[in-house]
């Protein structure tokens, strides 16, 4: 999967505008702030794994960083989260204050359709793609998922309230990853279990947040420890414990990688990938 992250920096700084506004510096230092390229490699892999063409994907592959990026630039602001720092730098409002981190967040978004549209797709598979793009985004999922979890601040709900928003709001650009590499290939009847995979691997991806949220540090994960409980939210941790969260991560990771037995191609990447996403510590 490693070897997708530098194409995807190459492609991500060519469709970045190059100015000295300060909207689009902000632009530049959110996208550029490290990160893990997840979904866009997630997004190539798949494109890959059905032998489709990843250059004619890649555009896809960065509206989608875009708007994880813009995701976060909003989910930092004091309306939100209220975090100051993000990959262990300030956040975007931090550095250029929240009116103009909250322009970058906007421009970040339509920019991502301005650039998945330069993907070189036959026209009903790139606007299939689009779709799926404009929904795993907006208010039924990733958006979706803010507002619950906004709404949830200082309610005790159950553990079913809880897989649901984070279902929505990390997990619905996952699914888009997969399945929009699935489409970029052409390989629609894939699309089903690329769909169980990213289900899998988005819930888990979650869970592990929180987990980490209680056990590491400010330093090794780049952001403050601790803001759930400070913002008197219910997670998978707080309703079941570490050690069975700890044990749905692993269940939920083997899911995933056996899924990909309906694949006829080599998905030792994709497994491995899930492997290390359930031990990541950060």
């Amino acid at each position: 999967m490693d070897k997708y992250i530098d194409l995807i920096n190459r492609a991500l700084d060519s469709y970045l505008p190059d100015s000295d506004d300060i909207v689009s510096q902000a632009m530049r230092y959110s996208v550029e702030n490290g990160g893990k390229r997840v979904r866009p490699a997630l997004l190539l892999a798949f494109c890959e794994l059905c032998s489709g063409d990843i250059n004619k994907a890649m555009p896809l592959a960065c509206a989608l960083e875009m708007i994880h990026t813009y995701s976060l630039i909003h989910d930092d602001l004091p309306c939100m989260d209220n975090d100051d720092f993000r990959r262990g730098k300030p956040s975007c409002h931090i550095k250029y204050g929240y009116e103009y981190a909250l322009l970058a967040g906007d421009a970040l978004l339509t920019l991502a359709f301005e650039t998945a549209l330069k993907a070189e797709l036959p026209a009903d598979l790139l606007v299939k793609a689009t779709k799926e793009l404009a929904v795993a985004s907006g208010w039924a999922g990733m958006v979706g998922g803010q507002v619950i979890d906004l709404q949830n601040e200082g309610k005790k709900v159950q553990v079913e309230d809880v897989v649901k928003m984070y279902n929505l709001k990390t997990g619905e650009l996952i699914r888009a990853a997969c399945v929009i590499g699935c489409i970029s290939a052409g390989a629609l009847s894939k699309i089903p279990y690329a769909t169980v995979y990213a289900h899998n691997i988005g819930l888990s991806f979650q869970i592990v947040d929180d987990i980490l949220d209680v056990t590491s540090d400010s330093q090794t994960l780049g952001k403050p420890v601790g803001s759930d409980e400070e913002n008197e939210k219910c997670t998978y941790v707080s309703l079941k414990g570490l050690e069975e969260s700890k044990r749905v991560v692993s269940v939920l990771t083997e899911e995933a990688k056996a899924v990909l037995d309906n694949f006829n191609a080599d998905t030792t990447a994709l497994k491995k990938f899930a492997d290390k996403m359930e031990n990541r510590k950060n």
